[in-house]
């Protein structure tokens, strides 16, 4: 059995497959296999990849099915302690997965470890080296743009972002899989966030270097697609992860949050989007009631450890 089982999700991403398969045959860690799981791609992908690269395990899913399901599918093929999650629009420094299993195996309290993601096109700039939540109900980065040595120590984060982290796969079958739900947007940081409140931790390693292109499937940092899906699906997240006394509590601060947001996207012609996305939010909690996490006392225990840090988080993200 391999240790490792990189899960690639793809649609359409033909072009950026070659330097990331190529990138992980480099790897100093030779203990893992690949599966593309390909959300059905008609650029040729799967037969590129069939031709040139035997050895990866292909999944074909035959339509575009959102990228929580594509992974979920990967991860439930896999038969490895870790899976790697990896945007396909990325390049891996070839020490980026055994630097991963190192800080997953000193610690079994780890449930995911992000790599340090920086910008291919300006790679002295991170594209993400951890997500966080705040009180506002947001999720950020607050590292992006920012100079790569900004983050050089290993780091607790709220969540991992899925474009390229590695996940303890038996943890799964305790805290749940990436929700479909979601489609794509935000399922990282409820499955990280959900992770937390069942008492497992979250880092970034900047020792795993992963060059990433961005916005390879959507298109650009802010459009309507992601503006809509990101917008409904915060508002499923909150009703999922929150506990009751904590919407309450936080309430104010996320209305004025949503205001925010609001006045951002209008500016970028695109409060439509916002409005559409979060009626959709709503949709989504009554569709979905059943998903709510069950609050038992250890859950309960770490929302009030959480709340500090969406407290905190939030003073973070607006300084």
């Amino acid at each position: 059995m391999n240790t490792v089982s990189v899960v690639i999700p793809n649609y359409n991403g033909k072009k950026y497959l070659r330097d990331c398969l190529e990138s992980l045959k480099k790897q100093t860690f030779k203990y893992m296999s690949i599966i593309l799981v390909d959300n059905g791609s008609d650029d040729g992908s799967i037969e590129f990849v069939r031709t040139a690269y035997p050895q990866v395990i292909i999944k074909e899913l035959g339509n575009n099915t959102g990228f929580a399901n594509a992974v979920n599918e990967g991860i439930k093929a896999a038969d490895s302690k870790y899976v790697f999650l990896l945007n396909n629009d990325t390049i891996c420094e070839k020490n980026a997965v055994e630097s991963l299993v190192l800080i997953m195996d000193k610690n079994p309290k780890i449930f995911s470890a992000q790599a340090k993601m920086l910008q291919l096109k300006n790679p002295e700039l991170i594209d993400d080296a951890g997500d966080y939540y705040c009180a506002l109900g947001w999720a950020f980065s607050p590292s992006k743009d920012k100079k790569s040595t900004s983050s050089d120590k290993r780091i607790c984060i709220t969540s991992a972002c899925a474009g390229a982290a590695m996940y303890r796969r038996e943890l799964f079958d305790e805290i749940g899989y990436f929700d479909e739900e979601h489609f794509c947007y935000l399922e990282d940081v409820d499955l990280g966030y959900r992770a937390r409140l069942y008492g497992y931790l979250n880092v970034m390693e900047p020792q795993a270097i992963v060059y990433h292109v961005g916005s390879g499937s959507s298109g650009s940092r802010h459009n309507a697609f992601k503006v809509e899906l990101t917008s409904a699906n915060n508002l499923y997240f909150l009703y999922k992860n929150f506990a009751i006394l904590q919407i309450i509590i936080n309430l104010p601060l996320i209305v004025i949050g949503v205001i925010i947001k609001h006045v951002f996207y209008m500016k970028k012609g695109l409060g439509g989007a916002h409005i559409r996305g979060l009626s959709k939010g709503f949709n989504k909690i009554i569709k979905n009631s059943e998903k709510r996490v069950t609050f038992g006392r250890k859950q309960i225990m770490m929302s009030g450890l959480l709340q500090l840090e969406l407290w905190a988080n939030c003073l973070r993200r607006l300084l």
